[in-house]
Parts: structure tokens; sequence; C-alpha cells
């Protein structure tokens, strides 16, 4: 994994643009290519969504950090 890849702080983005931010950054990547998002609780319903609309086969989800306070979390477009 690359050690520097592009950090969205979820925290700093208004609500009703929170989930299309992450999708379009999600879909300008190349298959293999990560991001990461930090946010202020466990954005598994998110990954729900991903899941829903991406197939859960193309895209990877990695916990970096698990609240209390902060997850950080590793999304990923897989090679196919």
């Amino acid at each position: 994994m690359p050690d520097t890849i592009e950090k969205i702080d979820v925290r700093k983005i208004a609500p009703h643009k929170k989930h299309s931010t992450i999708f379009d950054t999600y879909d300008a990547l190349e298959e293999g290519e990560t991001f990461m998002i930090i946010n202020d609780h466990d954005p598994k319903p998110l990954g729900y969504q991903m899941a829903a609309v991406h197939g859960e086969e193309n895209f990877s989800w990695e916990y970096l950090e698990e609240g209390p306070d902060v997850w950080k979390v590793r999304i990923g477009k897989v090679e196919n």
C-alpha cells in the first residue's frame, strides 16, 4: 500500500455532501488505488451503501482506527 494516500476528513464536510464526496472519490480511483476517510462515528452504513452500489467484490474496506472518537477507514478499488 502506498504511504501517501488521499485523506478525506468527513467531519469537515456538510452532511448532505458526505456520501457524494466519498463516492466521487471512489469513482475517480484507478483499480488498485485507495483513499482514507476520517469520521467521528463508525461509517459502517456507508460500507453497506457502497456494497449495494458497487458490489462487495469491487471495493476494499479496512478499518485503520475504530473509535471511540475517531474512525479511519481505507477504501480501495479492487483490481478485476
